[in-house]
């Protein structure tokens, strides 16, 4: 079975709080690490009650230290967000301490709402297109320091951390290329260009000191559980988030609840639908077949597999009826 790795949003279930959040993603990663997964990662995002991860670096450091082997990274950090020189510095001193373990993955999206992005940056003038010279500068802060450098990340200079561009577009898809960069698309909840996106990676990478030949990861929703009726159920969470998300009623994960679609209309139907079409919901046979179904028509390399599950041992528990799955 192709290789899985875990995108952890930190969720903060309804009735808890982000303190709690951030204790079960810490379990979480410990315990995944010991099913076998690849990757833990953990994404940036702001102004979002339901996602306790926004000081991703931070989160990161406890998730390292609890874990001993798995890689750990950013899935991703939104680099217009930050002066690379800062996220070099970050994950520098990650990779400083837990040497040959850190990912970092960047993407070119805000990771919130215009307000917040105000807030983070007092004005917006770290305009997206940007992003690919951004990139670029802090792969530079990476690099051994050179005699008389009069600028460097430390710690950062010299360190192995491995940059991944992320993309929900074509454009990342490009600039992996261009770059010899691993690639990372997140279908999990934005997969119309996916193939497009894939294609364009594929046809025109370009080798590079970081990596030989294509590497790309597709993002994908998997909530497994005993049954599927179950798994379903679990599901609706993930689902009433979304849409509440669209629907510009965002907060923390609602619980589950029996037969959600049946209460929602013919246009949030479709909206989930679209947005949700790479997810594998069931029991261990079905979440087996689906995943290898979905790895074959897609071609990837490795699955980021993500679960908004509102219950913390439901989730551990969608995660051991994964890997074992995908062991069958």
């Amino acid at each position: 079975m192709i290789p899985l790795s875990v995108l952890d949003l930190s969720p903060v279930p309804e009735g808890s709080d982000a303190g709690q959040a951030l204790r079960n993603s810490i379990d979480l990663a410990s315990h995944v690490e010991a099913l076998g997964y690849r990757r833990y990662w953990m994404a940036e995002h702001h102004n979002m009650a339901g996602i306790a991860s926004a000081a991703t670096a931070v989160a990161l450091a406890h998730v390292a230290v609890a874990t001993s082997s798995i890689r750990v990274g950013a899935g991703g950090i939104m680099l217009p967000n930050h002066a690379p020189l800062l996220i070099a510095e970050q994950f520098g001193t990650l990779a400083a301490l837990h040497p040959g373990r850190i990912d970092l993955g960047l993407g070119r999206a805000p990771g919130s709402d215009q307000l917040a992005a105000r807030a983070m940056r007092r004005n917006l003038a770290a305009d997206v297109n940007q992003f690919p010279s951004d990139v670029v500068e802090l792969m530079h802060y990476f690099r051994p320091a050179e005699p008389n450098q009069p600028l460097r990340a430390v710690p950062g200079a010299g360190e192995d951390v491995a940059v991944w561009i992320l993309g929900s577009s074509t454009f990342g898809a490009q600039l992996a290329a261009h770059l010899g960069l691993p690639y990372a698309f997140a279908s999990h909840f934005a997969p119309e260009q996916m193939r497009d996106a894939a294609a364009i990676y594929r046809d025109r990478f370009r080798p590079s000191p970081h990596l030989a030949s294509p590497h790309l990861m597709l993002g994908v929703n998997v909530f497994a559980a005993d049954t599927d009726a179950e798994a379903r159920r679990l599901f609706s969470s993930l689902q009433q988030a979304f849409l509440n998300l669209r629907r510009g009623r965002p907060g923390k994960l609602p619980a589950p609840v029996e037969d959600f679609e049946a209460r929602v209309d013919r246009h949030g139907l479709a909206m989930l639908a679209d947005a949700l079409a790479c997810s594998v919901v069931g029991g261990p046979e079905t979440v087996r077949d689906g995943l290898r179904a979905f790895a074959a028509a897609t071609g990837a390399d490795e699955l980021m597999v993500t679960a908004q599950i509102f219950d913390h041992g439901a989730r551990k528990r969608s995660f051991e009826i994964l890997a074992q799955a995908a062991e069958d």
